[in-house]
């Protein structure tokens, strides 16, 4: 375990790096107190616009696979260092220590995470997320569905147990930070995605 400790480090320092903290402070816009809440992507781009979410949700990525790359070109020798360190930089945006452990929800990170991992794995599940997220018409399907499935995939990728609860660990905090998206979505309540890319596409009036 103590020879996975950098790689723990570097993920989740690396993961605690909040570009839309830095534009609330800039734009003196608490987004804790905004919109979502929350301190990602999606949240940026609705309180500040598409120019800053962009930003926001493209840095979000990288700094989840730049963790990946670093652990895995420093340690080739261990081999949970590249999944270890995606883990730990997901749980660094998620759960920030500076920040009271309150940041963004995930969904951005884990796909760098996975991109960095494995392109494959994540086409896959860009495709049938993507696919799941468009028939069921909620948006927080496609987090849930590829927190779900990528510890499978993770599992198989190293045919361990171990890389599965890695994983899992990983995907239990995209979900959880999730959870008010899923509540509303139950009800009812939440946007509806197709709604929105007519919207967004042809101008309709939602």
């Amino acid at each position: 375990m103590l020879d996975y400790l950098p790689c723990i480090l570097i993920g989740y320092f690396l993961g605690c790096i909040s570009p839309s903290y830095l534009f609330s402070k800039i734009k003196k816009v608490d987004l804790r107190n905004h919109g979502t809440g929350n301190l990602g992507g999606s949240n940026t781009m609705m309180v500040l616009g598409k120019s800053y979410g962009l930003i926001v949700m493209l840095f979000d990525v990288m700094k989840a696979f730049l963790a990946v790359e670093i652990c895995l070109k420093i340690f080739p020798k261990l081999m949970y260092a590249g999944i270890v360190a995606g883990t730990s930089a997901v749980l660094g945006h998620n759960f920030p220590f500076y920040l009271r452990f309150h940041g963004g929800k995930g969904l951005a990170s884990l796909g760098g995470f996975i991109l960095a991992e494995s392109p494959q794995q994540f086409l896959f599940l860009l495709l049938v997320c993507a696919a799941l997220t468009l028939i069921i018409n909620y948006i927080c399907v496609l987090p849930v569905s590829a927190s779900i499935l990528y510890p499978f995939l993770a599992g198989l990728k190293y045919r361990s147990f171990s890389a599965f609860f890695i994983a899992l660990l990983c995907s239990t905090s995209v979900i959880y930070r999730h959870r008010q998206n899923i509540k509303d979505a139950r009800e009812g309540q939440a946007p509806k995605v197709r709604a929105f890319l007519r919207k967004v596409f042809f101008k309709e009036v939602i």
